[in-house]
């Protein structure tokens, strides 16, 4: 989701949020960064889907299946995936192009989940509006000129 802002200083301000498929690393983080990235996922899928195929095709013909049963099954399958997908990290970026009277600012910050980075999307630009400066210090913005 990307916004454009005007600042109460009458500049305007790129607000926008980016989803991080892998955690993004830290300082005290660094030496034990170890994520495979996207290609564990995508194993794990194509595993539990040859698992599901499996399972089907083995079934023999004279098993009666329950509608419910399979929608149940169907429903605790999606639930992981859908929960690691909305409790993923996204990494919220503000930022304003140089102009003669001032130079460029870049705030870049992190925040867990997507509803949180909306809110925090839409904290951002309200705070543009009113106080021309995208963190007043209780959220995770820092500035990165």
């Amino acid at each position: 989701m990307t916004r454009v802002a005007r600042g109460a200083d009458g500049r305007r301000w790129t607000v926008r949020n980016n989803i991080n498929w892998s955690e993004p690393a830290t300082e005290q983080e660094f030496e034990h960064d170890v994520a495979a990235g996207q290609v564990a996922g995508i194993v794990m899928l194509l595993l539990v889907g040859a698992l599901v195929l499996t399972l089907v095709l083995w079934t023999p013909t004279n098993v009666v299946g329950v509608e419910w049963v399979v929608f149940v099954f169907l429903v605790l399958l999606l639930t992981l995936p859908v929960q690691w997908a909305l409790s993923r990290s996204w990494t919220i970026v503000a930022e304003t192009p140089p102009l003669p009277e001032a130079p460029p600012e870049r705030w870049v910050g992190t925040v867990h989940g997507m509803m949180r980075a909306r809110q925090e999307t839409v904290r951002v630009v309200k705070l543009l509006q009113r106080d021309a400066i995208p963190d007043d210090g209780r959220g995770p913005l820092q500035p990165v000129n």
